[in-house]
């Protein structure tokens, strides 16, 4: 796990506590790292989803469509305006968060970054709304980018990719990722819980490579407890 701690952010630490204590029962209703709005392929807007996580009271949440971080400034934006007008409640804390694709050992996969500079100049090219090319297109290169700009790097559900998990998690770790999306659903159930098999081979994929463990319903539908 190779991290920039210099460039780390108090907020980025907390995250990364946060991390090293998600389980089984952390999403969806403590934490929910993974999910979409109408500014990638989901169907929330921002302040539709926010009010949902402080409804469910959710502590932390990040929101990660692809390629793009108009969702969470809106969502961001939203929630500061809340505070202003509801001083004193207990709202969710709302880390910067974006989904994006790479190559690695020639498989496309998904990599999430969480509690980055947004404006940092090493993630311009991947908040363009579209995939990235060349060297910015492999794995390697997307995570020393979020690391640069203070972040932290998940693979997204390592289960669902052309190439096994106990391969992709091990190339992964090498490339300095920092964590992996070991809690997610695969099957879409309802009530939303994580594939049992799924989560216990990359918790322990996870353990013997040094890596965090994270969760997320990847919402892409109009409830922040389904995935659809």
């Amino acid at each position: 796990m190779v991290v920039n701690l210099a460039r780390t952010s108090a907020s980025t630490e907390i995250l990364r506590q946060i991390f090293q204590n998600i389980d089984a029962q952390s999403c969806p209703r403590l934490f929910n790292f993974h999910m979409h709005t109408v500014y990638s392929d989901g169907r929330l807007q921002p302040n539709v989803l926010m009010e949902q996580a402080i409804a469910i009271g959710l502590k932390g949440l990040a929101i990660t469509d692809h390629h793009s971080i108009s969702g969470y400034q809106a969502a961001k934006a939203w929630l500061e305006d809340w505070k202003w007008n509801n001083p004193g409640e207990g709202l969710p804390h709302l880390w910067s968060g974006v989904e994006i694709n790479a190559n690695l050992l020639e498989v496309e996969v998904h990599i999430l970054a969480y509690s980055f500079q947004v404006e940092h100049s090493s993630m311009k090219p991947y908040l363009q709304r579209k995939i990235t090319t060349g060297k910015e297109y492999q794995a390697n290169n997307v995570i020393d980018a979020i690391h640069e700009a203070g972040g932290l790097a998940v693979l997204a559900h390592p289960a669902r990719y052309r190439r096994s998990h106990f391969d992709l998690i091990p190339a992964a770790a090498v490339s300095g990722i920092d964590g992996v999306e070991s809690f997610y659903a695969y099957n879409n159930p309802n009530p939303w819980k994580p594939s049992t098999i799924e989560s216990e081979q990359v918790q322990q994929l996870a353990e013997e490579y040094g890596l965090f463990n994270t969760c997320g319903t990847d919402t892409h539908g109009l409830s922040l407890l389904q995935r659809l």
